[in-house]
């Protein structure tokens, strides 16, 4: 880190410090801090179960995109299974791959969309309230991923499901990243994959 300003203070020793200053980490410069702020928040969210719904992102993209105009912002693994259902879908991506269009496209692509699936990325990178901004307040808007908070206030903003994940078991899931899982064997070892309806 060029400013000799250690990344992370108190390593090692993170669960002695209070959730509040933790979750103040998610307005940091820094981006790993912000992960830990937005980890922070996640965790200390009530859970809602009884506005959770029994459908996955995909499932509610296709739903509400079929024969609409769709902007992914991320490019989620199954982008391959909307071609023929979503009749005109564009992705956006930091790291555009293939067909996918420069996140710097936004501007010019969010306000025609009827739907918008954004990565849950966008709050650890802040570029989620630009994002929301661009949008037809007429857009059906989902957020989703793993860093997703599963919180009613989004809503407010016009979001309308939340795809995002729960810890359910807790030491297994310390031990796999502990020992350097990735999310998909983090996810068997007890993370709850859950999708909240907002409107």
């Amino acid at each position: 880190h060029h400013t000799g300003e250690p990344i992370i203070p108190a390593p090692g020793r993170l669960e002695s410090l209070p959730a509040k200053e933790l979750a103040e980490w998610i307005t940091s410069e820094i981006p790993l801090r912000r992960s830990i702020g937005c980890a922070t928040i996640n965790a200390l969210l009530p859970r809602n179960p009884s506005s959770w719904v029994n459908q996955n992102a995909e499932s509610a993209i296709l739903e509400h995109g079929q024969g609409k105009k769709a902007v992914l912002i991320g490019h989620f693994p199954f982008v391959k299974n909307l071609g023929g259902i979503v009749e005109d879908f564009t992705v956006l991506d930091l790291n555009p791959s293939g067909g996918d269009l420069p996140a710097s496209a936004a501007p010019d692509v969010l306000p025609e969309a009827d739907l918008v699936a954004i990565t849950g990325m966008t709050f650890i990178n802040h570029t989620l309230t630009s994002l929301l901004s661009l949008c037809n307040p007429k857009a059906y808007i989902l957020i989703l991923g793993p860093s997703t908070p599963l919180s009613p206030v989004l809503a407010d903003f016009g979001v309308n499901l939340l795809a995002g994940a729960i810890v359910e078991d807790i030491p297994a899931v310390l031990a796999a990243l502990g020992q350097g899982a990735t999310f998909r064997q983090i996810h068997k070892a007890g993370v709850r994959l859950v999708t909240q309806l907002l409107s």
